[in-house]
């Protein structure tokens, strides 16, 4: 009985220690896991670290292009500015010298048909002799006069019909029953145009 009780407690003690050994075996495993689960962690960190340096990086250097090319734009729309700014200043020189050719030129224009006439008057006033002599030199001057303003274009009012405020000026006001409403009866100055603008309103006497 005794041999075999001490057999029973040899195996006892070794199935112990197989557990405890087990149980050695299995906290170093657990052990060794979470050592390298805490390397994998470390690692993982550092990747992701090293993942977010490099989308700083790429979205940096995408900044630094679009800057670059908003740079390169905006000299780009410098330069055209100061080219038209350039084109215009000289477009508008250009133009104030051109209209005041054109004013130079519409004067000579004129005087050059308006000469002749005062060259007559002056002929008519050197005149020595009866009044009839006088009078077909005035008339001469006369027509003078109108083959300058139709050379000119420039045209006499016309002053048939009603009172127009756009053509003519009232200086005096009457009342006629010979005569209808509003209905010109005197001209004390006659009126001129040129094409489609007024040069001189007529001077009218107007009825009723």
């Amino acid at each position: 009985m005794d041999d075999e009780t001490n057999e029973t407690e040899v195996e006892i003690d070794m199935a112990e220690g197989c557990i405890k050994g087990n149980e050695v075996e299995e906290t170093e495993t657990v052990d060794a896991q979470i050592v390298e689960e805490e390397l994998t962690g470390e690692q993982s960190e550092e990747l992701l670290e090293s993942e977010k340096e490099k989308k700083m990086n790429k979205k940096t250097k995408k900044l630094v292009e679009e800057n670059t090319k908003l740079r390169s734009e905006i000299d780009d729309f410098k330069d055209k500015y100061l080219r038209t700014a350039a084109e215009y200043e000289n477009f508008r020189k250009r133009t104030i010298k051109e209209k005041e050719g054109i004013y130079t030129d519409a004067c000579a224009d004129v005087l050059k048909e308006v000469l002749p006439v005062l060259d007559n008057l002056e002929r008519a006033l050197s005149v020595e002799g009866c009044g009839d002599e006088l009078r077909t030199g005035v008339e001469m001057t006369v027509r003078l006069f109108n083959d300058a303003f139709n050379k000119l274009g420039v045209e006499e009012l016309a002053l048939d019909g009603a009172f127009d405020p756009n053509l003519h000026n009232a200086v005096m006001h009457v009342e006629d029953e010979q005569y209808g409403p509003n209905e010109i009866v005197e001209v004390f100055q006659k009126g001129y145009k040129r094409a489609n603008k007024v040069l001189r309103h007529s001077m009218v006497k107007v009825a009723n």
